[in-house]
């Protein structure tokens, strides 16, 4: 089975794979939002965090490659009722625009190999404009211990090594490693391992 149809017979069923709710690390960083500005949620899926986006007040591109994500997607944004832009897309490849985004948001997105990690992180920095801000969590490979989610590959987690490197030239850097208890959705569920990043793209 591919990657694809693994993420679309996940996202098959009526209920929300992950909640309806936004990521709690993206919520805890509400202060850090600009009032106004344009916002990406990458590899967004049911649109939980991209609809809370909007719901501060963004503008905001949810970027996904699953149809049957998207289509819950939408119905969480009519439901909300705020306007979001979707845009059906392999986030490994899609086009990002230079200097686009006032915010990137980077959840629980580990499906990606390495290979393609680095691609799409490299996409995400780009798409940010100058003083941007990046927000980012994942699980660490503490998690395959705690099996509540998750990839079961140890190259697709995250370390603090890891992400120190990847955005070692960006500002404002706050990393935070923690394990909790976290429920969204039948996905994630239970005591979980993980890291979170925001970070600030550099002016030069």
């Amino acid at each position: 089975m591919s990657e694809y149809e693994r993420w679309e017979s996940r996202y098959a069923f009526p209920e929300y794979a992950f909640g309806r709710e936004p990521n709690y690390f993206l919520a805890a960083c509400k202060a850090q939002l600009p009032p106004s500005g344009r916002a990406l949620a990458v590899a967004d899926g049911e649109g939980r965090n991209g609809a809370w986006l909007a719901q501060q007040g963004l503008d905001v591109v949810s970027i996904d490659f699953s149809p049957s994500a998207q289509r819950k997607a939408k119905a969480l944004a009519a439901e909300r009722q705020v306007s979001v832009a979707f845009a059906q897309a392999d986030v490994h490849d899609w086009d990002y625009p230079e200097a686009a985004f006032d915010v990137v948001v980077d959840i629980f997105t580990q499906f990606s190999p390495p290979r393609d990690r680095e691609r799409k992180w490299a996409g995400m920095r780009r798409a940010l404009r100058p003083g941007g801000l990046l927000i980012l969590q994942g699980y660490t490979p503490k998690q395959l211990d705690y099996r509540t989610g998750g990839p079961k590959e140890i190259e697709n987690l995250y370390t603090r090594a890891m992400l120190e490197e990847a955005f070692k030239d960006f500002t404002d850097v706050t990393i935070v490693e923690e394990e909790r208890e976290i429920h969204e959705g039948i996905s994630h569920a239970g005591m979980s391992a993980v890291i979170g990043l925001t970070a600030r793209k550099p002016y030069a």
